[in-house]
């Protein structure tokens, strides 16, 4: 009787616990343009490489809207009833067996498709350890935007350039990031300048100082009429390493902006893979001569190159965090709190944002 009882009271707390996490509530899209609705949903367990995480801050990316308003006509993936998003910050509650780069309370930031839930699955290579000194809020708004940098800069089948480290020695080298100061231009000039780089990239004139803070060494503006001669001007007598297409939110401007990356690949010397421009806007336009253009998807179940997300995202990152190297950015702008907060949230990203990122707080 008394190994009974005792084993009853302290398994209780621990019954308690397995019975909060086997509970979860997502944000559903139910339709095309529907608003989202919130509503429980099933607890993630992990498999044997992931980890799951309580989420903290969610952040928003312009890929979520798009995939709000259009639905599986342009997605063709996407099935209803779907949970959105793709980045989250916050604490790790459970792992896998496989996993040994994670314990439960480790504060992370990663990325995978749905993450607008209270608890996310997650796989470890997607997933980088926080710093202290680096809030929910301000990690939550790197994970998708890094991984498309990363496999745009050090994939095989993109860029192919040198992996960044914390101590980069300069080459006599040049890439141009279109949209500096977009999520995916504010990691590809970090992540470029950490591999030795030199970074020339376009934005507004009001963004120019804060692309340079970044490690831009030149930037123009994309509004400007003649901005594709300056920027061919630019890297005269240089070799380019490579020159990223990376759209805003006008699908008008996508022609022009592959155009211009275009011209600058092509002014200089072949340099292995400098002929390709790798692009973050679906290519539902005339392409240029002379190059050849990839639209990049994110890491995501990518399993063969498991390794380069592992290398960023479990050691660079986290290590560049925390001696200042890099920097979460864009700049994450709260926009409110809870899942209900998401619809509104999507709405303001679909306003339009700059040199900033949507985040909901959980």
């Amino acid at each position: 009787k008394l190994v009974t009882t005792t084993i009853h009271t302290i398994s209780s707390p621990f019954i308690l616990a397995l019975n909060i996490m086997s509970s979860n509530t997502a944000a559903f899209l139910t339709g095309d343009g529907a608003p989202l609705e919130v509503k429980p949903a099933p607890y993630p367990s992990p498999q044997d490489d992931q980890v799951v995480v309580k989420g903290y801050a969610l952040a928003l990316n312009p890929v979520d809207h798009a995939q709000q308003t259009y639905g599986p006509k342009v997605f063709a993936w996407l099935k209803y009833p779907a949970v959105l998003g793709c980045d989250v910050a916050g604490e790790v509650v459970e792992v896998g067996s496989g996993v040994t780069k994670f314990k439960v309370g480790d504060r992370v930031a990663g990325c995978t498709m749905g993450t607008f839930q209270q608890y996310v699955a997650l796989q470890e290579q997607m997933v980088a350890p926080l710093p202290d000194a680096i809030s929910y809020e301000d990690a939550s708004v790197l994970p998708l935007c890094l991984s498309v940098a990363v496999k745009s800069l050090f994939h095989p089948d993109y860029l192919a350039l040198d992996l960044p480290t914390l101590n980069p020695v300069p080459k006599d080298k040049t890439v141009l990031i279109w949209g500096g100061s977009t999520s995916v231009g504010c990691n590809v000039i970090q992540l470029a300048k950490a591999s030795g780089y030199e970074v020339i990239t376009t934005a507004s004139p009001g963004n120019f100082e804060y692309v340079k803070k970044l490690g831009a060494d030149q930037v123009f503006d994309y509004n400007a009429p003649d901005v594709k001669d300056q920027l061919v001007s630019a890297v005269k007598g240089k070799t380019v390493a490579g020159a990223i297409a990376n759209g805003g939110m006008d699908p008008s401007q996508y022609e022009a902006i592959v155009d211009a990356c275009a011209a600058v690949a092509l002014s200089s010397p072949v340099s292995g893979s400098n002929r390709l421009v790798p692009l973050t806007m679906v290519p539902r336009f005339a392409l240029p001569q002379g190059v050849e253009t990839k639209f990049v998807e994110s890491l995501l179940g990518d399993a063969e190159h498991k390794d380069l997300a592992a290398r960023i995202f479990n050691t660079f990152v986290p290590e560049a965090l925390a001696n200042g190297s890099v920097v979460s950015a864009p700049k994450a702008k709260v926009v409110g709190h809870g899942l209900d907060a998401l619809q509104s949230a999507l709405e303001t990203l679909r306003a339009g944002a700059s040199a900033t990122k949507i985040v909901v707080t959980l």
